[in-house]
């Protein structure tokens, strides 16, 4: 039967205030079920859509822990019941190959609001199997919500993309939800140092609770200098003769013009005739294009690589992390520093853009 539901909505017409609506979720289709929402993550690759423009309104949020309470006819794996993490990357390789299709709601007034796989903002929402994962019943209901996003996307570009290994050098540029799941990765994959830039000192001292073992303050100093500065290996030499420097592994987890240049620069050369060069990983969501500079990759041996969602299969590593958060090594309950409720979302969306977030903050509904 059809459920009600209570869901954030981005008008179609920018500069809108963000509603709340009471919509009603019809039966879910063969390979859909309904979930009662616990929890979600208030991401802000959002903000993106928020502040662009778009032909038909919008239904956000991509990562959420909850409850199933209805299922599709050829649903498999799931029940009625079933605590489960909503995530927005597909969960294995069989539903990976199974076309999906656009989510989208009718409101209450006849508008037609669309999500391109799922939305989480809500107190229930219908989403596709692909996207939905079992999980232990005694999972914590609100912190955990963020892994589907924020950890995943963060810890599965160190863990996976990168393939970081013990003893190797990183630098994270950006000491947000996903840059700080990216330093817990770091730290658990050995990493050493481990070198976090951001533009506030507070958040510098926050990356340090996660594995940070240096902090670059970019609004004082140049990070890429820094960062080579830091990473000089004697005994070690490019092409042209002169000591390697710069991290092994470079992340960007903002995404913005300026970051997805310096990542660039602050990895290192390889050691001529013995190894490659660093490798830039661009984690965050880009807006705009990017011109590198192709000799000084070439000549160091250098690579630039894109990762989206970390190159995770939620299937396995949802409860991956799961693992690294009872075990302590991944302090989800120091992460998630800010709640709200669904009345909040104009609240916390300014919140976020003004940079009043440390970590990730939620939505926690009833």
């Amino acid at each position: 039967m059809p459920t009600p539901s209570r869901v954030v909505v981005v008008p179609q017409e920018l500069g809108k205030p963000l509603e709340v609506l009471d919509c009603v979720l019809p039966d879910p289709g063969p390979h859909e079920v309904v979930v009662k929402q616990y929890a979600s993550g208030i991401c802000h690759s959002q903000l993106h859509t928020i502040h662009s423009p778009r032909t038909q309104a919008q239904i956000l949020g991509h990562e959420s822990t909850g409850v199933i309470t209805a299922t599709g006819r050829a649903v498999l794996g799931l029940a009625v019941g079933d605590t489960v993490m909503v995530t927005w990357v597909p969960k294995d390789r069989h539903h990976a190959r199974r076309e999906g299709e656009l989510m989208t709601l009718e409101l209450p007034d006849g508008r037609r609001a669309e999500s391109r796989n799922v939305f989480t903002w809500a107190t229930h929402t219908l989403a596709d199997e692909m996207f939905v994962v079992k999980v232990p019943a005694d999972i914590d209901r609100e912190t955990t919500a963020i892994i589907g996003c924020a950890v995943i996307t963060g810890a599965g570009a160190v863990l996976h993309t990168a393939a970081v290994q013990p003893g190797d050098s990183v630098a994270i540029f950006g000491a947000g939800g996903v840059g700080l799941s990216a330093v817990a990765a770091a730290r658990k994959c050995g990493a050493d140092p481990i070198i976090v830039v951001d533009l506030s000192e507070e958040k510098l001292d926050f990356a340090r609770q996660f594995g940070a073992t240096h902090g670059v303050n970019a609004s004082e100093v140049d990070p890429v200098a820094a960062i080579r500065e830091l990473t000089v290996q004697p005994g070690r030499y490019d092409i042209l003769r002169q000591p390697l420097r710069g991290v092994d592994f470079a992340f960007d987890c903002i995404g913005a013009p300026v970051t997805m240049g310096q990542i660039a620069k602050c990895i290192r050369s390889g050691e001529f005739g013995q190894s490659r060069g660093g490798v830039a990983v661009l984690v965050g969501v880009p807006q705009t294009s990017l011109e590198l500079d192709s000799r000084f990759l070439f000549i160091g041996e250098r690579s630039y690589r894109a990762s989206l969602g970390g190159s995770c299969v939620p299937a396995e590593d949802l409860p991956r992390f799961l693992d690294w958060y009872a075990s302590g090594d991944l302090d989800l309950d120091a992460l998630v520093t800010r709640r709200y409720g669904i009345d909040d979302i104009g609240e916390a969306v300014v919140d976020l853009e003004h940079g009043r977030i440390a970590g990730r903050s939620i939505l926690v509904f009833d």
